[in-house]
């Protein structure tokens, strides 16, 4: 019997196709590399299910036995594709899936830092009854970073409320609800600004100190990406001298998180849960568990 094990914080699907054992994440949160190389070599899968997990060349090299990794989810950053390639493992990813349930996690952050919704309920759980002034979505300028799957979603539905959206991609295609501009100008118009690309080492910290400073005075920043994309701690500098008025952040540099944009109240933090909406996930693992099958049909 061939040894399939999964990664990833949780999987819902048991009915398994084939003749394999199932061998699941024990911690049920990320791995580091030395836990996640730990198992791999425990149980010496033919095929994975990843979460986001580091897949190092080390990780791949110490397991021969390794032929497919399906990643459930978007990002491959955390797998090293060259010594994947290189190694002979496939690996495979579901791009469509998780698309509407980050792109609704993006706007519902955004209309949690404008009506500082989570302000007022911590206020209230305390027994105070705070009314303070919020903003409206509707009219703003939203400036999109990264024009693919989901930022395209996003455009979508910031369109629908009434918003203006710019757009910054490597894609130089038209998008119907996006009007393309330069990062620069991004930056300087949008009163809102929100990040749907891929974290690579090209582009850590790609929103700097001097991007962050270079935003219009009392933007908010919303990050469901990766995280790395930010410098943390200049967006803290930001929104304590109040050049920015928000920021929501639904990925971190290290997680879990336990910075001090944690003690900010006009931050809305989540634990990297974009992808968690019971409708996205089912289909997610639908589809890794789909790829992982075909990945090993050669085997």
């Amino acid at each position: 019997m061939k040894n399939i094990l999964i990664t990833t914080e949780e999987f819902m699907i048991n009915n398994f196709p084939g003749d394999f054992k199932i061998l699941k994440n024990p911690h049920r949160r990320k791995l580091a590399e030395e836990e996640a190389d730990d198992l791999i070599q425990r149980h010496k899968p033919i095929g994975m299910i990843a979460g986001i997990e580091p897949l190092t060349r080390k990780i791949m090299e110490h397991a021969p036995f390794l032929k497919v990794i399906s990643r459930c989810g978007i990002g491959l950053d955390s797998v090293d594709l060259k010594a994947a390639s290189e190694l002979g493992i496939k690996v495979m990813n579901t791009p469509d899936a998780p698309t509407p349930a980050v792109a609704e996690l993006a706007i519902a952050l955004m209309l949690a830092v404008l009506r500082k919704i989570c302000l007022m309920d911590g206020k209230i759980r305390g027994g105070e009854w705070p009314r303070p002034m919020g903003s409206l979505l509707a009219g703003k300028t939203v400036g999109v970073i990264g024009c693919g799957r989901i930022g395209s979603y996003v455009a979508k539905l910031a369109h629908a409320f009434g918003c203006k959206v710019i757009g910054h991609t490597h894609h130089p295609e038209n998008h119907a609800f996006c009007a393309l501009c330069g990062l620069d100008v991004l930056l300087r118009e949008s009163d809102i600004i929100t990040l749907h690309i891929p974290y690579k080492l090209e582009n850590h910290h790609l929103i700097s100190r001097e991007k962050i400073f270079a935003m219009k005075k009392g933007a908010v920043l919303i990050n469901t990406a990766r995280g790395g994309l930010i410098d943390e701690e200049a967006l803290y500098d930001a929104l304590i001298k109040e050049h920015l008025s928000g920021a929501a952040l639904d990925c971190f540099e290290n997680e879990p998180y336990s910075g001090p944009l944690a003690k900010l109240a006009n931050v809305v933090l989540t634990p990297h849960v974009g992808s968690n909406a019971k409708e996205a996930r089912l289909v997610m693992e639908q589809q890794a568990l789909e790829n992982l099958v075909r990945g090993l049909e050669a085997f």
